[in-house]
């Protein structure tokens, strides 16, 4: 249908001028949750029939010194608890990793070609071992040989492997409430970590021509399979990590006689594989009241210069959980001390070389009794029998009931002299704490790691951050407070922490770093310690030993504390805003006192505050006429707008007359009125936090709710009653909240400090002729520090 002319143009014009939609950031999380069901429900807790698979291992494997390599035989037993009929399983194969023809290889891009061709500093240029790295990844023979797959009658099982993935395919379906039985056969060649990377691989000391292995990801491992994703096979690419079910296992590991074995689950043959000298002291361990050293530094020394032709077998056990690992070296000193407290009675065991020492030995057993300590207080009592920290080539990793940790002293070339830097003191208790805190999430609250990364790192780094609060005063914490992750929230490449591990940047800020800092404003800043406290370990609680996904992290915290935080998790979790709350403007407001007397005097304050014009300025002392002629003053020269009359005083008296007691009351009150007006120019809704400063020089706090924000989420105007003239405010004064802008967060306005560094010109640049006349220095000299010859 054609409109008429008139019509279309008033059409046209209407919709020009339509309201902006109105951007709710209140509103609920339903439309993006996934709906509560018998599995998982709306409080945030496992449904009545919630169920997870199980999976059980029994591991014989050889480690092959000379060769690095693993070769092993699995017996695998999958229980089917789904109620789902099963017509193949998945298997993990993530050492495929380092075949060259890997999706990971693949896939791989130079940073940019400024990165790449132009750097500006060597922070952001391409390194040595950048290009080694890439280089041997190409001739790279890693990767799972599979040798046979075999069912519990040693037939043959079709399988097929897709990359990092393998698909069993069986011969019947496995049924609801079933098991299967069946043998995977393979070898691999393990990488050098310090030239293809890795959260796992073996370390060459050339000093004494000595090799310290750091073994996982190392057997065929079951794919996840569960309620609100299925089989869980996204292919691993580095980044997103595991996603496991719970076992129990049986392994025989076999090494050279001489090696140190550190392992997941508890040791089943200690007189077959330690001396007698070893037992007796891990004995006295288990009640010392400081570690015991098991293995002395003089004794690993020792071994250090031998080679053993034979072998051990070290058998463990493990119970309920999701994946093991395992080290293995002559090098390794070896201490103990026990905990028992609480619902947790465990060893804490550090396995290190010597050149970790004196920091190891002073620090890593410590930094595991204290982890446990700490991560007991804010989740769960901690289940397993041991908790290990092993120094080796890998910087930071964790599995159940070990972890790789890297920081080491440093050794002067020349003197031999061993220092360590605060960096590394403090790098290695953060790392320990941060890696033995992994045994609580996800190792027991078992989360979807190769999903949500945030779920594990960023849970973890925040208690992380708790516990280091607790070890020292001002321990120099690199991430947890809200004011360090200000100058990624500045930033531009930024993707909400609700993506997937293998697509986001900046991996550290997004999945350690803004969780931990939102979840310490959710405590401190929102919630408050004690419903927060309660709610986090009220999730814990919930979900340890079974597979939690971010709605049911959500609806826990929710439920638990009694607070819609829908505004919170919308803000930080779903999006990238960033929270800068401007005050824009004040405007005082004085309520009459309908008395004259106070009244005018008060205009005329007001009046006489004003600035004098230039004229009157400039005129002050010119003669006049009425100086001259005094007889020419009237009424008006000793009166003026502001005096009061009778009249006044009359109307006055007649207005107190009928008003009600109360109402005279609030008229004497001589409350102080503000307009406070605040923008949000970030996008993310916060609390406000007002430092308001009195003229009397009093300052005090006034916390106003998130949901001042709910009808306007861009502009408000908030009313501020004091007692007395209000000479300054001040928006969230303890920078709790990561604002990325707190130089419009003050009225009056405040100067910024800072500083300019001026240098001096190098007029040198560029002497080709200076720089050809330059002495040659002789091979091997050392250049001097700092000089560009």
């Amino acid at each position: 249908m054609r409109l008429p002319i008139s019509f279309a143009a008033v059409f046209l014009t209407m919709s020009a001028f339509a309201a902006e939609p109105f951007d709710d950031k209140f509103r609920q999380l339903e439309e993006l949750l996934p709906t509560p069901n018998i599995y998982r429900t709306a409080s945030g807790a496992p449904g009545h029939a919630y169920w997870q698979q199980r999976a059980d291992y029994a591991i014989r494997a050889t480690l092959d010194e000379a060769k690095r390599q693993i070769s092993g035989s699995a017996q695998i037993t999958y229980h089917n608890h789904s109620p789902d009929t099963l017509g193949y399983l998945w298997l993990q194969l993530d050492q495929n990793i380092y075949k060259p023809d890997s999706d990971a290889r693949r896939v791989m891009t130079a940073p940019s070609r400024q990165a790449w061709a132009k750097a500006k500093s060597d922070e952001d240029g391409m390194k040595f071992e950048g290009l080694r790295n890439i280089l041997a990844g190409r001739a790279s023979e890693g990767g799972f040989q599979i040798k046979a797959v075999r069912d519990g009658a040693g037939q043959p099982l079709r399988h097929v492997i897709n990359q990092t993935m393998m698909r069993i395919d069986l011969p019947a379906p496995l049924k609801p409430g079933q098991r299967l039985s069946f043998s995977v056969d393979w070898q691999y060649q393990i990488n050098e970590q310090k030239v293809l990377g890795g959260r796992a691989g073996y370390e060459y000391f050339e000093d004494d021509k000595n090799a310290l292995f750091e073994v996982a990801q190392w057997f065929p491992r079951m794919a996840a399979y569960y309620d609100a994703a299925g089989w869980q096979h996204k292919q691993f690419l580095g980044s997103g990590e595991f996603t496991l079910e719970f076992g129990d296992y049986d392994i025989r590991l076999t090494v050279p006689a001489d090696h140190i074995v550190a392992s997941t689950g508890e040791l089943q043959n200690p007189d077959e594989v330690l001396s007698a000298a070893q037992r007796e002291r891990l004995a006295r361990a288990r009640t010392a009241a400081a570690p015991v050293l098991i293995v002395t530094q003089k004794e690993a020394e020792a071994a250090e210069k031998s080679r053993s032709g034979a072998q051990k077998t070290w058998h463990f056990k493990a119970s309920n959980v999701r994946d093991f690992a395992w080290a293995s070296s002559r090098k390794f000193i070896w201490d103990a001390q026990g905990y028992d407290k609480g619902g947790s009675k465990l060893m804490a065991m550090s396995f290190y070389p010597k050149e970790g020492n004196p920091l190891w030995e002073r620090y890593s057993t410590q930094a595991i009794l204290h982890t446990i300590e700490q991560y007991n207080k804010y989740s769960i009592d901690y289940p397993y029998p041991t908790a290990i920290s092993v120094n080796g080539p890998v910087g930071g990793m964790e599995y159940p009931m070990i972890s790789f940790n890297g920081p080491r002293p440093t050794k002067d070339k020349k003197t031999g002299e061993l220092t360590y830097s605060k960096r590394a003191k403090y790098g290695l208790i953060g790392v320990i704490i941060h890696e033995v805190g992994h045994n609580y999430f996800p190792m027991v609250i078992n989360s979807d790691e190769r999903q949500w990364s945030w779920m594990d790192e960023g849970l973890n780094t925040f208690v992380q951050y708790l516990a280091e609060q607790a070890w020292e005063e001002h321990y120099p914490a690199s991430r947890g407070e809200p004011r360090t992750i200000v100058d990624y929230m500045r930033s531009r490449d930024q993707v909400p922490i609700m993506t997937n591990s293998e697509s986001l940047l900046q991996f550290g800020n997004n999945a350690y770093a803004k969780p931990a800092a939102a979840l310490n404003i959710l405590r401190e800043t929102i919630l408050g310690r004690e419903l927060f406290d309660f709610a986090f370990r009220e999730y814990a609680q919930r979900w340890k030993f079974k597979r939690p996904t971010p709605a049911d992290f959500f609806r826990t915290i929710e439920d638990a504390s009694g607070t819609d935080l829908d505004w919170f998790w919308r803000g930080w979790f779903y999006t990238t805003d960033a929270v800068d709350i401007s005050v824009d403007g004040i405007s005082e407001y004085g309520v009459s006192s309908k008395n004259p007397e106070t009244e005018k005097a008060w205009k005329k304050a007001q009046r006489d505050a004003e600035p004098e014009s230039v004229t009157a300025r400039r005129n002050k002392g010119m003669p006049r006429r009425l100086e001259q002629h005094p007889e020419l003053k009237d009424f008006y020269n000793e009166h003026d707008d502001f005096t009061v009359t009778n009249k006044d005083r009359n109307q006055y008296h007649a207005a107190l007359d009928g008003l009600e007691p109360w109402e005279k009351s609030l008229l004497a009150q001589g409350k102080h009125l503000y307009l406070v007006d605040f923008s949000n120019l970030g996008g993310l809704v916060m609390p406000l936090l007002l430092e308001i400063e009195l003229k009397s020089g009093k300052k005090y706090l006034e916390k106003v709710p998130a949901e001042v924000w709910r009808y306007s989420p861009k502009k408000i105007t908030k009313l501020i009653v004091t007692d007395e003239p209000m000479v300054g405010l001040v928006q969230d004064p303890y920078w709790e909240t990561a604002d990325i802008d707190v130089n419009n967060n003050a009225w009056p306005r405040k100067v910024t400090p800072s500083r300019l560094e001026l240098f001096k010109t190098d007029r040198s640049k560029g002497d080709l002729m200076k720089e050809f006349k330059t002495p040659l220095r002789p091979k091997g000299a050392p250049a001097r520090d700092g000089a560009a010859e």
